[in-house]
């Protein structure tokens, strides 16, 4: 755990202070205010990106998500903000600990393009599907298992999932930003900007953001990443005012433009929310519509993936912050995981589909952020973004993700705490770092390391000291991998 740093005059200031153990954990409420803020600007593209994922998509009977797709997109995002900051604020609170929640990618994803579709299936039958898989986490978090597992974990596996979230972040940062691209010719997976060549003027908002951090940070600049990304947010709307650069198209014909928002500034600041969509679910809906079997199946996607993502990320962040014990666990774990859980309900009930603890809170740790207050701050900017719509809007990718590169840095350093000489560990940990970024799902990554552990001990005559929580979670995660199959089998 960080000691207290009495340049920054980390001393006891009172009731906020002794609540968040601000001092104890050796950082200051400013410190945690300026994290909260780096936090929300790291994540707040989520608030942008659900709409386009679940709010764009027709459901297995033709309808969109909230009515037609116009207004769709717009409660989504209202929805999105608030169930956001309600969480981080709880997760602040309630477990004291820097991780702010929100729609989750992958999720969100799977809620669209693999449920919802279903034939027959409306939005509102799957939302409930994402309120079951939220019941059941919290059930197995009450009864202890889920922790259980958590802690059956072996410490270099907990450390590889964090490097390979380090490495999966910077790479969520250089894809958001259009520095890495799927090229037009398909020749090869990916490729550097447009044509292998830096081309247009985000790419150069970009460049000059991460320039800009990583100076900041190496002279210790108190709120490097938040005065990185402000700047590079003012540097694109004078660009985009002066050359009207315009927003990437579908078609590709404007493939040098903005990612996401477009840096323009709005005609009003003020936009009103609209949450109607706020209790649209229906919990047992899509059994009638799918059967059992299916929708079994479909909880078990939704449940694992949450499952396995959170207690990464809750490694990850309380590795970055210091606040692991010698097992590798954070404080407070089961509360952690409580809201997490919750969570994934709320989100289900918001129909904004599962929330989850976002690995993008490490920004927010890297600008130093240790304690909930940080989480409650990220919360309410939140909270003012369901108002304040048009100013979130202004950011665009180009501009924030730098500061998920350098976390991705950081993150990628604690690489030295695998014994790589020790082939029963290294390989599977090896195997959980490259398929998080390669498979685009941290999910993914971990199934290989856990898997490949178990099949390693199997194979020096070691299975004996395989903790049995470790066997089951090596079978689920099989299953996981051929949850396809196994849907088309008994569907």
């Amino acid at each position: 755990m960080s000691t207290p740093r009495t340049d920054d005059a980390a001393v006891a200031s009172g009731p906020l202070d002794r609540f968040f153990k601000i001092s104890e954990r050796g950082s200051t409420v400013g410190r945690e205010v300026r994290g909260g803020l780096v936090t929300f600007f790291a994540m707040s593209y989520i608030i942008v990106l659900n709409p386009l994922i679940i709010g764009t998509v027709a459901d297995g009977t033709g309808n969109f998500l909230g009515g037609d797709e116009a207004t769709s997109v717009a409660k989504v995002a209202a929805a999105t903000a608030l169930i956001a900051g309600v969480m981080s604020i709880v997760m602040g609170v309630a477990a004291n600990f820097p991780i702010a929640l929100a729609a989750g990618l992958g999720l969100n994803a799977v809620v669209a393009f693999s449920i919802a579709i279903l034939p027959d299936m409306t939005w509102a039958d799957a939302m409930g599907i994402v309120v079951l898989e939220g019941i059941i986490i919290l059930v197995l978090v009450l009864t202890g298992f889920r922790e259980a597992v958590f802690k059956a974990v072996p410490v270099e596996l907990k450390t590889a999932i964090s490097v390979g979230i380090g490495l999966f972040i910077a790479f969520i940062g250089l894809v958001d930003a259009g520095i890495v691209r799927i090229p037009a010719s398909l020749a090869t997976p990916v490729e550097l900007g447009i044509g292998g060549s830096l081309v247009g003027w985000p790419m150069l908002v970009f460049v000059i953001g991460l320039i800009l951090t990583i100076v900041l940070w190496v002279k210790k600049v108190k709120g490097a990443l938040l005065i990185s990304i402000i700047a590079a947010t003012i540097l694109a709307i004078i660009i985009e005012a002066i050359a009207n650069i315009g927003p990437q198209t579908p078609d590709g014909s404007n493939a040098s433009g903005w990612k996401l928002n477009t840096p323009a500034l709005p005609d009003s600041p003020v936009a009103v929310p609209d949450f109607d969509l706020l209790g649209n679910f229906s919990l047992f809906g899509s059994i009638e519509k799918v059967g059992i079997i299916t929708v079994v199946l479909l909880v078990f996607s939704l449940l694992l993936a949450d499952f396995f993502d959170t207690m990464g990320t809750m490694v990850a962040v309380g590795s970055e912050a210091g606040l692991l014990d010698e097992q590798g666990n954070p404080p407070r774990t089961r509360a952690i995981l409580v809201v997490d859980s919750i969570a994934a309900v709320a989100g289900g009930a918001g129909s904004v589909s599962s929330n989850t603890s976002y690995i993008e809170s490490a920004a927010g740790v890297g600008e130093g952020a240790r304690t909930g207050l940080a989480s409650v701050v990220t919360g309410i900017a939140f909270l003012l973004a369901t108002f304040l719509s048009p100013i979130v809007d202004i950011v665009p990718s180009e501009a924030a993700t730098p500061a998920l590169v350098l976390v991705g840095f950081l993150m990628m350093s604690q690489v030295t705490g695998i014994d790589w000489k020790n082939i029963e560990v290294s390989l599977p940990a090896f195997l959980a770092i490259i398929l998080m970024p390669f498979t685009y799902s941290i999910t993914a990554g971990m199934g290989a390391g856990f898997i490949a552990f178990v099949v390693i001990k199997i194979a020096v005559g070691k299975a004996s000291k395989v903790h049995p929580l470790m066997w089951g979670a090596a079978i689920l995660f099989v299953l996981y991998y051929i949850r396809g199959p196994l849907q088309v089998w008994f569907g």
